[in-house]
């Protein structure tokens, strides 16, 4: 005697699917899958172009590169601008670039620990062209000056660090500044280049203790 068995639920499924319908999710999903890859090769043409745009540039104290071979990710660099508190240091970025780019910001950070009133202490940044006044016109090469400008020139009505917003307005001399608080750590910085990092860092915080006021936070500094 034979045994029968029973179709497969899969089976019993594709008789009662319509062949029309099943051929447009199929057509659908194929097309999405298309315009997402020319989405992505086109600002991966665009990341390109502002590489090289970037690197022809000759800006100073400015700089930025693809991370790997991932275009969407990239690492910067920007040296404090030359008369500001924050002249002889340097300071390292990470951005990431969405797939709507450039119609969307990318998201840019402080990858070394900066005090500024405009900068949080995850790095995040209160710059307008990064959020409400971004534009498709923009590109690296402007991001990286407009946030190296903002080294000196911070906008104390929206601070991210109180802290550092008070010292920048600070000109009484009856509160340290951010001048004095940079200034012993730059002097440590020229001899104490061959020491780790965090030797450097003890150093430093153990000269601006005497500086910062009781109750309020320490500056993290760029190395």
């Amino acid at each position: 005697m034979s045994v029968q068995t029973s179709p497969s639920l899969a089976h019993m499924a594709s008789q009662n699917m319509d062949p029309a319908a099943a051929g447009a999710s199929a057509a659908a999903l194929k097309g999405s899958e298309s315009g997402n890859n020319m989405t992505k090769g086109s600002v991966s043409k665009r990341l390109q172009q502002e590489l090289m745009t970037l690197m022809m540039s000759g800006d100073k104290g400015i700089s930025a590169f693809p991370e790997s071979d991932n275009l969407f990710k990239w690492v910067g660099t920007i040296d404090g601008a030359q008369g500001t508190v924050y002249e002889g240091l340097r300071y390292r970025l990470s951005l990431d670039f969405p797939a709507g780019y450039p119609y969307q910001a990318p998201r840019v950070r402080f990858v070394t620990p900066c005090f500024h009133p405009n900068v949080d202490d995850q790095g995040f940044i209160c710059l307008d062209i990064l959020k409400d006044k971004w534009s498709a016109l923009y590109d690296v090469r402007s991001i990286l000056l407009s946030i190296q400008s903002l080294l000196g020139e911070p906008n104390n009505e929206s601070p991210l660090n109180t802290t550092a917003a008070e010292m920048w307005e600070n000109q009484d001399g009856k509160e340290p500044t951010l001048t004095q608080v940079f200034a012993p750590f730059k002097t440590l910085l020229g001899f104490s280049k061959g020491l780790s990092c965090k030797i450097n860092l003890f150093i430093a915080f153990k000269c601006l203790i005497k500086l910062i006021p009781p109750k309020k936070t320490y500056p993290k500094l760029g190395l």
